[in-house]
């Protein structure tokens, strides 16, 4: 396939089908560890376009093969979970979708992060090399992912033997929207390019009574606020500035009544990096300031630190040799102009378990998602548009897909193996 010139038409085509599909997925998000009908969905897909279909690997997972001849194994990975949020875009497609989450609380759904963009292209890129076998050779591995916004999803369907049970890939490669770029444009990243994300969880114990009486408690409250605090001094003055990392307490819960004092605190954190070092130093620092200050507080036992691993995830790393491959096949097809490097970011993805897990070189690329001339007003502005995990997420919807599938379509074809004459 001339990338160039067949791809455009190949895509004019099949397009309305897709957009179609986006709508529905849009209209029907599951929350994480609940994506039975959008597997089934992705499933059937690649079913009807000759693939070896395995349903619930790892979950809600899907892989599909598809056998071409001698010639390297490419790992394609969709992410098919939605989030708790009410959508606020105004989209005649919009989701009134609620269900219940894992505490059995009723919450509205959305696809606040793009995964239908992921899904309907994947779907897309699968449909135009299926049809243009002639064209390549070797193994698609397309793998429909559940559970990634609780980082669970990729880990579950490595152990459930998706290296073992499935042709091993030479290469893995994803994609994901972003409103940091507009549409039609495509960001690459070499080396690390998203965060590694550890989930800590601290209890911090006192001992309760009244609140006119504190001299005869531990005020659990106070050695909170004052671990908080402590903590902030991690990232200024413990780590190496030129080192990325974040420590933010997102929760801190603790007390039932004005003048009641608890019997303890809990504080919930997000705890970002990229190195492993400056990872393993911001745990330990957080574990001794918890320690210390309790002690300082007299606290009756030391506090309860835990990293909760099913919510952790390594920092996903773009292998360089990879990324500028795909970066020059990329340029040669859609124009250097939408070819475009981007920083890292501290959002954390699973995504980097699958080449961690095979031992093979992986890239995750970004696709831009903010409609053109609002991004430049915005820009302009200095402001940013509604992104990822907002209600009012927005993408614009076909220049978007239409780069999504061109974007894995030629990677695709960069990777698989060229036929012989």
């Amino acid at each position: 396939m001339s990338v160039t010139k067949e791809i455009g038409p190949h895509l004019d085509g099949l397009y309305p089908s897709l957009d179609a599909l986006y709508r529905d997925l849009h209209q029907h998000p599951e929350l994480s560890l609940q994506e039975v009908e959008t597997s089934k969905k992705m499933a059937a897909r690649l079913r009807a376009l000759g693939f070896e279909v395995t349903e619930k690997v790892g979950g809600f997972g899907v892989v599909g093969v598809l056998h071409n001849g001698v010639g390297p194994t490419l790992l394609v990975r969709t992410d098919l979970d939605a989030l708790p949020v009410k959508e606020q875009t105004g989209f005649p497609y919009a989701s009134s979708v609620t269900a219940k989450n894992e505490a059995g609380v009723i919450v509205p759904v959305m696809h606040a992060c793009g995964h239908d963009v992921h899904m309907t292209a994947w779907v897309g890129a699968a449909t135009l090399l299926a049809n243009e076998k002639e064209k390549w050779r070797g193994t698609l591995l397309f793998v429909g992912q559940p559970a990634e916004e609780m980082l669970r999803g990729a880990a579950a369907m490595i152990e459930d033997g998706l290296f073992t049970r499935f042709p091993k890939p030479d290469f893995a490669i994803a994609i994901h929207d972003t409103a940091r770029l507009p549409s039609g444009k495509v960001g690459l990243t070499p080396g690390f390019a998203m965060a590694n994300v550890d989930t800590v969880d601290i209890t911090i114990f006192g001992k309760g009574g009244h609140g006119a009486y504190p001299h005869n408690t531990v005020d659990p409250v106070v050695i909170a606020a004052r671990t908080v605090i402590a903590l902030q001094t991690i990232v200024s003055r413990e780590v190496n500035p030129i080192d990325a990392a974040v420590i933010t307490v997102g929760s801190i819960h603790g007390g039932t009544k004005h003048n009641i004092i608890p019997d303890r605190v809990q504080l919930q954190l997000t705890v970002r990096s990229f190195k492993p070092e400056v990872q393993k130093r911001l745990i330990a620092a957080i574990e001794r300031i918890a320690k210390h200050e309790s002690a300082a507080g007299r606290a009756p036992q030391e506090p309860l630190v835990v990293v909760d691993a099913t919510q952790s995830a390594p920092a996903l790393y773009n292998d360089p040799a990879l990324v500028r491959r795909l970066q020059s096949a990329l340029v040669d097809a859609l124009g250097a102009e939408r070819v475009v490097e981007v920083d890292p970011v501290m959002g954390s993805e699973d995504f980097a378990a699958f080449g961690r897990a095979a031992k093979v070189p992986s890239a995750l690329l970004w696709v831009g998602a903010a409609e053109p001339s609002a991004f430049a007003a915005a820009a302009a502005a200095g402001e940013a548009l509604p992104g990822i995990h907002s209600p009012a997420f927005a993408p614009d919807r076909e220049r978007t897909i239409r780069t999504a599938v061109s974007t894995l379509t030629i990677c695709a074809l960069n990777l698989l193996g060229t036929p012989t004459r």
